[in-house]
């Protein structure tokens, strides 16, 4: 089985370090420092109960590597279109594309019950570039449970979570996606199958698209943003209409938004994703998160004024502080 990791980051580190303990031909694309540690040491993995370094094929061609089984991409899903190009050589007849990323995917109407505008997510997907580049009967749907970081160049560091659940777009349990469930199971990790994979989805980006730029915006925790009347009552409307948007598209909500609210408020001292990248410089994702849930409500018909507010708020201070992907 020949398994590349398309964007060996924290995440794309994490799952191929792990992925190249099995008998998988396993190859990470990367770039900079990271790449060239990689290519002279091996990647560490450094977990809690355990230190491995493992040799995979690393490169920043993915021409070098030839048509693929999976690709597994971990970028951040504003990076995703610009290397369809790239991937091309990586692309046989069969193989499959997993996204493992945040926010909502660029295949989401694949496969999809109901008589929706199918045409591909702008806010994600600008022009259709990965609609038409990769194909949606490629894809694969996967979410992310894993905190991870890279601690230095070629070291990654695993702080919490281990789970990868995949799913086909159409809820098909394919022998593709059960392989490689197997695979990564037989990794260490776990990666169940799941027949709706949009529902874990919304589970994930019910808390990022709310949490997120709500703390961009005041540069607080996710305790201190849950436990402010104020803002725990901005993020309570901005998840109401967030589900009411997924509920018109299918998905099912398995717990109660108090329940999640409080769940991610719980997690204490925490800074979200979006409030680490405005804090270091890097482009926030912002339109996976929330953008691309904006764009669904216009498609079903759902008014979002929380989360449009917002929106407009985070997108300004993205721009003015150099870090806006349109």
């Amino acid at each position: 089985m020949k398994i590349c990791i398309y964007g060996a980051g924290a995440i794309g580190a994490h799952l191929g370090g792990y992925l190249a303990r099995t008998d998988a031909e396993v190859s990470l694309v990367a770039r900079g420092p990271h790449m060239e540690a990689m290519k002279r040491n091996g990647l560490r993995v450094i977990t809690a109960d355990e230190e491995f370094t493992v040799r995979p094929t690393v490169t920043d061609d993915p021409a070098s590597l030839g048509p693929q089984d999976y690709v597994i991409v971990t970028l951040k899903a504003h990076q995703s279109p610009g290397v369809v190009e790239l991937m091309q050589p990586l692309l046989g007849s069969e193989t499959a594309v997993v996204t493992a990323m945040n926010g909502v995917p660029w295949w989401y109407f694949h496969g999809l019950d109901g008589d929706w505008d199918k045409s591909p997510i702008e806010s994600v997907d600008p022009n259709g570039a990965q609609w038409r580049g990769i194909g949606p009967q490629r894809a694969i749907g996967s979410v992310v449970y894993v905190a991870s970081e890279i601690i230095e160049p070629g070291v990654c560091k695993h702080f919490d979570g281990d789970s990868y659940p995949l799913g086909e777009p159409d809820g098909t349990r394919s022998e593709r996606v059960q392989a490689l469930s197997r695979k990564i199971i037989e990794s260490g990790l776990r990666a169940p199958v799941r027949t709706r994979i949009r529902d874990d989805i919304w589970m994930k980006l019910w808390g990022n698209l709310s949490f997120n730029p709500v703390s961009a915006l005041t540069c607080a925790t996710l305790g201190e943003i849950g436990n402010d009347p104020g803002t725990r009552e901005v993020i309570r409307h901005m998840m109401e209409e967030g589900q009411a948007i997924g509920e018109k598209l299918g998905a099912r909500f398995k717990i109660k938004l108090e329940r999640r609210l409080q769940g991610a408020t719980e997690v204490g001292d925490h800074k979200t994703s979006m409030l680490q990248d405005l804090e270091r410089g890097r482009p926030m994702e912002i339109g996976a998160l929330v953008t691309a849930v904006a764009e669904l409500g216009d498609r079903v018909g759902i008014d979002t004024p929380y989360i449009d507010t917002v929106l407009a708020l985070v997108t300004l201070r993205a721009k003015t502080a150099g870090l806006y992907v349109g």
